[in-house]
């Protein structure tokens, strides 16, 4: 959001820097709520985050991303990652800090505009290759239903201490699924080649950093079907859809809808 729109919704930015201690103690001590957007890249700050909430002493509830599949097996470079990830939450709950994690799954608007390709910045049209054997369920959300239901949490006694994990029904699809969806949209069948887990090891050892990760995160999803492996304990969790019922999720059906229509005039 810019500034001038945060003054037409009457919103109050406050202001604070992250590697500035005063500054972020300073902000923190006018607001009742931190949500976490702090990139992947620089997971290791919200440490610098966490000790301001700490010497501020007025948060009610600090809401951080977390990645589930840190309690799953997982390859490099996304096992550090994970490893990274569970290391903040246990600074968070040793430091008593009320807390929602957010477990989003994947992000719609990273995903489905390639229909899932990596390699590429347009959805296939001719053919596609497929990470595994396709029957792994993996869960696409939208952005912007994410950030909608996080705001619901905010004072919402159910989701305290707990972690708020995505998994819509309309959002929890196979690869041959989606594919499957894709291909009515477009009215045409694609030339399919499914990628073993022996080279998709290798792609990951070969890519660089950044795609290193994203690929390494998919062998955990769509070779080990982590995604979906384990039940929500009450104990420590909750559904989204389940908890809100009356949030109308975009579907993947619907994304790709709008996708193939764009695609298909343009």
């Amino acid at each position: 959001m810019s500034w001038r729109q945060a003054r037409k919704r009457e919103t109050r930015l406050v202001l604070g820097d992250i590697h500035d201690h005063g500054s972020l103690v300073k902000a923190i001590k006018q607001v009742d709520v931190v949500i976490s957007t702090v990139s992947d890249e620089l997971v290791a700050d919200q440490l610098k985050l966490i000790a301001a909430i700490k010497e501020a002493g007025n948060i009610k509830k600090i809401h951080i991303e977390i990645a589930l599949l840190r309690f799953l097996p997982a390859v490099e470079p996304a096992k550090s990652m994970f490893a990274g990830k569970a290391s903040i939450h246990r600074v968070v709950e040793s430091a008593n800090i009320p807390h929602t994690y957010v477990s989003c799954n994947g992000l719609a608007g990273y995903f489905l505009p390639t229909v899932g390709k990596m390699d590429t910045y347009t959805a296939p049209r001719e053919k596609i290759s497929i990470l595994g054997d396709g029957i792994s369920k993996i869960i696409m959300v939208k952005e912007g239903d994410i950030a909608f239901t996080t705001i619901k949490t905010v004072d919402d006694p159910c989701t305290l201490n707990k972690t708020l994990i995505f998994r819509p029904p309309g959002n929890t699809l196979s690869f041959n699924e989606i594919f499957s969806i894709w291909e009515s949209k477009i009215g045409k069948t694609l030339e399919k080649t499914y990628v073993s887990e022996e080279q998709l090891l290798k792609n990951i050892q070969e890519a660089p950093f950044g795609l290193s990760i994203v690929l390494s995160i998919m062998h955990s999803v769509l070779i080990n079907g982590v995604a979906t492996k384990f039940e929500i304990d009450p104990s420590f969790g909750v559904e989204a859809s389940e908890l809100y019922p009356e949030i109308k999720y975009i579907t993947v059906d619907e994304y790709l809808a709008q996708l193939g229509y764009k695609v298909i005039v343009s």
